[in-house]
């Protein structure tokens, strides 16, 4: 068995030279303050949050996510994200397509990491 210190000494110049640095785009966050799922109803915009292929609400809708799916968020215009669902970690749309990608409003995205 090694001594600890220079186990220690040898994870942190590891570390050091790794760089391990968060990035912009090390970001994932969760829908939030939307109605579930439960209360769907595409017409009347419940139960969802719409994805746009821009930032803003003038953009066309291209896809949705629910409350509590999480998502990987890349980047930031104004209070809009860009972002696209973790890999089976979004209910299955009942509008759009399967794995949607596109930019949201940030007010309904709970998010932790280094966001852009």
């Amino acid at each position: 068995m090694l001594p600890m210190k220079p186990v220690l000494l040898a994870l942190s110049l590891l570390a050091a030279s790794w760089g391990g640095q968060a990035v912009a785009g090390d970001c994932t966050g969760y829908v939030v303050g939307v109605k579930p799922i439960s209360q769907y109803n595409h017409a009347r915009g419940n139960g969802f949050l719409a994805v746009r292929t821009g930032p803003g609400s003038s953009y066309r809708q291209t896809g949705e996510v629910y409350r509590g799916d999480e998502v990987s968020v890349y980047d930031r215009r104004g209070n809009w994200y860009a972002i696209t669902c973790m890999s089976g970690r979004c209910t299955r749309p009942l509008w759009g397509q399967p794995m949607p990608s596109g930019w949201v409003s940030m007010k309904y995205i709970d998010a932790d990491g280094v966001c852009p």
